[in-house]
C-alpha cells in the first residue's frame, strides 16, 4: 500500500516542480483534484483505520477516477487494488461504479488495477453478485481478450471468483465468456491457464452449465491439460472432467472422443500428488456408471491402482477408491479379475476397519455385487471373514442406521446363495434381524423383513434355528408375524405381504415343529383367516407409506404395482395360507 500512498504524492509534487514542457504535456491538476489528492495521501498514512468504500475517502478517489488526467486515473485504480488487497467487505453500487469506470479506460494499466480490485472484491459473495448485476461482465470479457497477458491474467481470475455464485453462471454462460475462457485454457502463461482452468471447473456444477461448456469445446482443452506437469491445472481439470462425467450424455461424449483419457486417469492414480489421485478416481467412478467403462478400466490396469488406496491411511483417498471399485463390481465380467486380484481380503476387512461410513457403504455394496454377479463357488467370501465383519457391525452400537441397512441389503443377497445361506442362519444373525422388524427406519425394517422371510425359505434344512428364535429375542419370530398380520389400518401392505410370504414357506417347510409353532399361536391363523375373507380391499387400505411413498414400496419395494395390485397380491397369499392349513392333518 506504501507503493499506492507514494504515487498519490508525487502526483501533487509533480505539479509544483517540473519544467514549463512537462507542464505543457501533462495538464495541471484542479483544485479538486488536487485537494483530493492531498486528502488521500492523508487517509493513507491513517489507512487502517480509514474505510475507503464510502463517504469523502470514496468521493476523494472517485474524483481521481473522473478526472481526465491519466496518472490521477492509474493512481485510483492501483489504490483500489491494493485497498481491496485488504479489505473485502461487502460495498455498494456506489463504491463498484468508480472501479467498474476504471475497467473501461483506454489505458492497460488502469484496466489492471480496476480488474484486480474486482477480483479481490469478488470474493465476497454479495459483491459477486452485485458486479454482475451492475454489468461487470462484458469489460471483464473484453480485458480477457486483449493480447496483454497481465490483462488476462486479473479479468479471467475475476471471472473465476463469479463463477462460484450459482446466480452468476447463467449470465456468464449467455455473456459469450465460455468460448474465450476455453481458449485460455491453452494459453503458454501458466498463471492464465490456472485461472481459465479454475473457471471452467467453476461452471461444471450443473448439468444445464456442463452441457454449455461441451458446446463451448472446453471438453477436449480438459483433456488435453490433463498432460499438463502443474498439479494445480491437473486438478481442474480432472475435478471438471469428474463433473462431466456425472451426466450420462457427458459420458457418452467422453467415450466417443476421448480414447486416451482412461489411461491419463489411471497414470494419475499412480503417480500424482494425493488431491489429484482422489479426483482422477473419482473421475473413474464418475464413467463405470456405464459398462462399457466399467470393463475397460479393469482392462487397463485399473484395479492395480485401487488395491493400494484402499489400504491408505488418508480416508479420501480410500473413499475414492472404494467408490470406484464399488462401480467396477457392477459388470459381470470384472467378478473373476476382481477377485484374481487378492483384493477380497482388503474389502471384507474395510467392513470394520474402517471408521468411515462412506467406505463401509461402498465396500459392502461391492461384495454385494460380486457375489450377485458370481456364479462359482462363494465359500472364499465366506473364508475371508464376511460375516464375521457384518456381524461386528451389526452388533455395534456405535454403527449408524445407513450403514446397518447396507448390512442387511446386503444379506438379502448373500441369503439367496446356496452356499452362503448357511454361514447367515448359523452365525446368529436371525437373533439380530427380529429387533430389526420394529425399526422406525422404513428402508431398514423392510430389509430385515425380506431377509428373515428369505431364511424361512430355507426352513425345511434350518428349522431347529427357525424354531429356536420362535419366542425369542424381544418376542422372536412369532411376535414379529403376529404383530405385522394384525387386521388394522396402519400397516403397510408391503411389509404385511413379506409377513404373510414368510408364514407359508414355514408351512411349506413340512418341519413338524414350525407348522406347529404357526398354526398353534393364538393369533396369527385367526388373523391371515381374516385377511383370506376380506370382500372389498376398502377396510386394508393404509393412510400410511406406499401409497403416498413413504414405505420401502416407493423407492426400494420389489415392484412398481398399483395399489389394488398390492393389495390383491396380499389377500391371494392370505388365501394360500388358509388352503394350505386346511389341507394339513393337524
Amino acid at each position: 500500500m506504501g507503493a499506492t500512498c507514494s504515487s498519490i504524492a508525487s502526483i501533487s509534487c509533480c505539479r509544483l516542480n517540473d519544467d514549463n514542457t512537462r507542464r505543457e504535456e501533462e495538464p495541471l491538476l484542479a483544485d479538486k483534484e488536487r485537494q483530493a489528492v492531498n486528502m488521500l495521501v492523508d487517509l493513507f498514512e491513517r489507512r487502517a483505520t480509514v474505510s475507503f468504500y464510502e463517504g469523502e475517502p470514496l468521493k476523494a478517489l472517485s474524483t481521481l477516477v473522473y478526472s481526465h488526467v491519466y496518472h490521477l486515473q492509474l493512481s485510483a485504480a492501483t489504490a483500489f487494488s491494493e485497498i481491496s488487497e485488504m479489505d473485502t467487505r461487502p460495498v455498494t453500487r456506489e463504491a463498484l461504479e468508480p472501479i467498474l469506470y476504471l475497467l473501461q479506460s483506454p489505458h492497460i494499466d488502469v484496466q489492471h488495477g480496476a480488474s484486480a480490485a474486482l477480483g479481490n472484491l469478488a470474493v465476497n459473495m454479495d459483491n459477486k453478485l452485485l458486479i454482475v448485476r451492475m454489468g461487470g461482465l462484458e469489460p471483464l470479457i473484453r480485458q480477457m481478450l486483449s493480447p496483454n497477458i497481465d490483462a488476462q491474467i486479473n479479468s479471467v481470475g475475476c471471472i473465476t471468483n463469479l463463477a462460484t455464485a450459482e446466480e452468476n453462471k447463467m449470465q456468464i454462460a449467455k455473456s459469450g465468456a465460455l468460448l474465450p475462457l476455453t481458449r485460455l485454457a491453452r494459453s503458454r502463461d501458466l498463471r492464465v491457464q490456472r485461472n481459465a482452468a479454475g473457471a471452467l471447473l467453476n461452471m461444471t456444477h450443473s448439468a444445464e452449465h456442463r452441457q454449455q461448456l461441451i458446446g463451448a469445446g472446453a471438453v477436449p482443452v480438459l483433456v488435453e491439460l490433463l498432460g499438463s506437469d502443474d498439479s494445480e491445472l491437473q486438478y481442474y481439470a480432472t475435478t471438471a472432467l469428474s463433473n462431466i462425467a456425472v451426466d450420462e450424455s457427458g459420458r457418452q461424449l467422453l467415450w466417443k472422443t476421448q480414447p486416451v483419457l482412461v489411461d491419463a486417469l489411471i497414470m494419475f492414480v499412480n503417480t500424482s500428488t494425493i488431491k489429484v489421485q482422489c479426483q482422477a478416481i473419482l473421475t473413474l467412478r464418475n464413467l463405470a456408471s456405464d459398462d462399457q467403462y466399467q470393463t475397460q478400466i479393469v482392462e487397463k490396469g485399473g484395479l492395480d491402482s485401487l488395491l493400494p488406496l484402499l489400504q491408505s491411511e488418508y480416508d479420501p483417498l480410500v473413499i475414492s477408491a472404494s467408490a470406484c471399485l464399488r462401480n467396477l463390481s457392477i459388470h459381470p465380467s470384472n467378478e473373476k479379475p476382481i477377485l484374481e486380484s487378492g483384493i477380497l481380503p482388503c474389502l471384507v476387512s474395510l467392513i470394520t476397519q474402517s471408521g468411515n461410513e462412506e467406505v463401509q457403504c461402498h465396500v459392502i455394496s461391492a461384495l454385494r455385487n460380486l457375489v450377485a454377479n458370481n456364479e462359482a463357488d462363494k465359500t472364499p467370501f465366506a473364508n475371508a471373514g464376511l460375516f464375521d465383519h457384518i456381524r461386528a457391525v451389526l452388533v455395534n452400537p456405535a454403527s449408524s442406521e445407513v450403514v446397518v441397512g447396507e448390512m442387511i441389503a446386503a444379506l438379502n443377497v448373500f441369503v439367496l446363495d446356496e452356499s452362503l445361506w448357511p454361514y447367515i442362519i448359523d452365525g446368529g444373525f436371525l437373533e439380530l434381524l427380529i429387533p430389526l422388524t420394529r425399526s422406525q427406519n422404513v428402508e431398514l425394517q423392510y430389509n430385515a423383513c425380506v431377509t428373515i422371510s428369505s431364511l424361512a425359505g430355507k426352513a425345511s434344512e434350518a428349522s431347529d434355528r427357525l424354531a429356536q428364535v420362535w419366542d425369542r429375542p424381544e418376542g422372536g419370530l412369532q411376535s414379529y408375524l403376529a404383530s405385522f398380520l394384525t387386521v388394522d389400518e396402519g400397516m403397510d401392505p408391503v411389509l404385511r405381504s413379506v409377513a404373510l410370504w414368510t408364514v407359508l414357506l414355514l408351512l411349506e417347510s413340512d418341519s413338524p415343529d414350525l407348522v406347529r409353532l404357526v398354526t398353534g399361536h393364538p393369533s396369527i391363523i385367526k388373523n391371515i383367516d381374516k385377511i383370506a375373507s376380506i370382500d372389498s380391499l376398502a377396510g386394508l387400505r393404509s393412510s400410511r407409506g406406499f401409497m403416498d411413498g413413504e414405505g420401502p414400496g416407493a423407492d426400494d419395494g420389489p415392484l412398481d404395482e398399483s395399489d389394488d395390485e398390492i393389495y390383491n397380491r396380499m389377500i391371494t397369499i392370505a388365501q394360500d395360507v388358509v388352503s394350505l392349513v386346511q389341507s394339513l392333518d393337524i
